[in-house]
């Protein structure tokens, strides 16, 4: 540490931070005033330093000069190369001085530091919200001006995030580069491998909710559950009103005034309104059934199903009527006796126009008319 002042003569006179040079101080200081004056001259996004423009501008010519050595894939940028080269060499020369965890990356390794220190240095100018990572900042900052540059060439969506359009264009593609070690099943995405792996191979949940203790596997997991304490509903629809505590809720709700499905299946182009609806569907093609039950070993296709099963060993009934408190182990199951206290009688024969509580109730009521026949 000796020579550090010497080293670093020029600092910056609001969080003191040191340079070795007065051109990286100065770009550092536009990070504090917000300051964009290198400008692309295709999509007029601005930028705090030439060097980002220059970048920037490769995304509209392609230009990929930075190409690897071992296995000849491309790159815009030369520290995305650097990067890439350790997956070939598996070098990680950046460790943590507090735990000794080592690290590929030093953007993984200066994230993972600001774990022991809580240090959040980048703070929003609009609504004071702070941050740890600047890129998490730009993430942000884009909330408030609901600009999305990132648009998919074959169906034209637009995100606000380049990574966010990376992973829905592995929709399209029907490509899934990241494997669990275990059990070989492969993702679109490293945080779906990420929560795969904490689901289904470890007891790992990191999130905990400091009211009830409860944990999960997920941080957005948390963030959803936490609303059960607080009552937030803040997503609400602008056609109808009606409020949403969940993004993921309001989402598929507002699909039902717009009729929207933009999650195809590239075997049979069947069509869904909902990612995790076509990740289901999916596995009849496959026949993949990843959810079994530790008691009595029986295997699902999807989670909920298991879930559902499980209360058959346990007995556990955890949806009750409002109306005469009666209990259930299914929401579904709830919503059809409730049908008894509304009078409800949604399914309705066609013949004779006779309606019924229940879809079983209308096929055995058909089939007295086919005896008649």
């Amino acid at each position: 540490m000796k020579g550090l002042s010497t080293d670093r003569p020029f600092e910056c006179n609001i969080c003191q931070k040191k340079f070795s040079r007065t051109d990286t101080l100065r770009d550092h200081l536009r990070t504090h005033t917000g300051e964009k004056p290198f400008e692309c001259a295709i999509c007029r996004k601005s930028f705090t330093q030439s060097g980002n423009l220059r970048k920037h501008l490769r995304t509209h010519t392609g230009e990929k000069p930075f190409e690897c050595a071992v296995c000849r894939k491309s790159f815009a940028r030369s520290e995305h190369l650097q990067a890439h080269l350790r997956t070939h060499t598996g070098d990680k020369p950046f460790e943590c001085d507090v735990c000794q965890k080592r690290f590929a990356q030093p953007g993984h390794w200066q994230t993972h530091l600001r774990t022991h220190t809580g240090e959040k240095s980048f703070e929003c100018n609009v609504c004071q919200k702070k941050f740890s990572e600047s890129g998490h900042l730009s993430r942000h900052f884009r909330i408030h001006t609901e600009e999305k540059s990132f648009e998919c060439v074959i169906c034209r969506k637009s995100f606000t995030q380049s990574g966010t359009l990376r992973d829905h264009l592995r929709t399209h593609t029907g490509e899934k580069p990241f494997e669990c070690a275990v059990c070989r099943k492969s993702f679109a995405t490293s945080g779906s491998l990420r929560d795969h792996v904490r689901t289904h191979h470890t007891d790992d949940k990191p999130f905990e909710c400091a009211v009830c203790r409860k944990s999960f596997v997920k941080s957005e997991y948390l963030r959803k559950h936490l609303r059960t304490h607080t009552g937030d509903k803040s997503f609400e629809c602008t056609v109808c009103k009606k409020k949403f505590a969940q993004h993921g809720h309001w989402q598929t709700h507002l699909r039902t005034h717009t009729g929207e499905k933009s999650f195809e299946c590239n075997v049979c182009q069947k069509k869904f309104s909902e990612r995790g609806q076509l990740s289901s569907h999916f596995r009849i093609h496959t026949d993949e059934k990843s959810f079994e039950c530790v008691i009595c070993r029986k295997s699902f296709t999807q989670s909920g199903t298991l879930r559902v099963h499980l209360r058959t060993h346990t007995g556990e009934k955890p949806f009750e009527c409002a109306v005469c408190r009666k209990s259930f182990a299914t929401s579904g199951t709830l919503r059809k006796h409730f049908r008894t206290h509304r009078g409800d009688r949604p399914f309705e024969c066609t013949i004779c126009r006779k309606s019924f509580t229940r879809p079983g109730n209308l096929r055995s009521h058909l089939r007295t008319h086919l005896d008649d026949d």
